[in-house]
């Protein structure tokens, strides 16, 4: 079988989406560390509760999660699991459809979310948006935004 020729990157690119990566991979680490060294949340834990607070009613269907979350069905119901365990959230059947669960919101998971918030917010401003002026971070959510469509399919 005969491979097909590629085009390798080349330096611009490389640096570009290598930096990015490293940068992404760093900065969740660290926002990580401090979450679970001053509250026992991670930032996957913290990133559910977030999208359970702004959601109506403060529940979701699990499927509404896993794509708010970016994670598979499988890994966002492993994760409800021990939040449910953990008291932070509750799962919740649909009167009209027995198929469809919801994670809902307690009132113990908007207290943890909202005693992580400063620390996650802090951890934000200093490891990434110090680095750059007002124009720098209009011009990187416009540079997000292109890219996310064909990201988040």
């Amino acid at each position: 079988m005969q491979e097909t020729p590629v085009t390798l990157l080349n330096a611009r690119e490389l640096a570009a989406w290598r930096g990015f990566l490293r940068v992404h991979s760093g900065l969740v680490r660290q926002l990580n560390a401090e979450l679970e060294a001053s509250h026992a949340l991670p930032l996957a834990h913290y990133e559910v509760l977030f999208h359970l607070d702004a959601a109506p009613s403060h529940r979701l269907t699990m499927s509404e999660l896993a794509q708010s979350v970016l994670l598979s069905q499988s890994g966002v119901t492993r994760l409800v699991d021990r939040l449910v365990r953990s008291g932070l959230v509750v799962r919740e059947g649909c009167a009209e459809d027995r198929r469809v669960m919801y994670a809902r919101l307690t009132e113990e998971g908007h207290q943890a979310l909202c005693d992580a918030r400063p620390t996650l917010i802090e951890g934000v401003r200093q490891r990434f948006l110090a680095h750059f002026d007002e124009d720098e971070l209009d011009v990187l959510a416009d540079a997000w935004e292109r890219v996310r469509p064909g990201a988040t399919d």
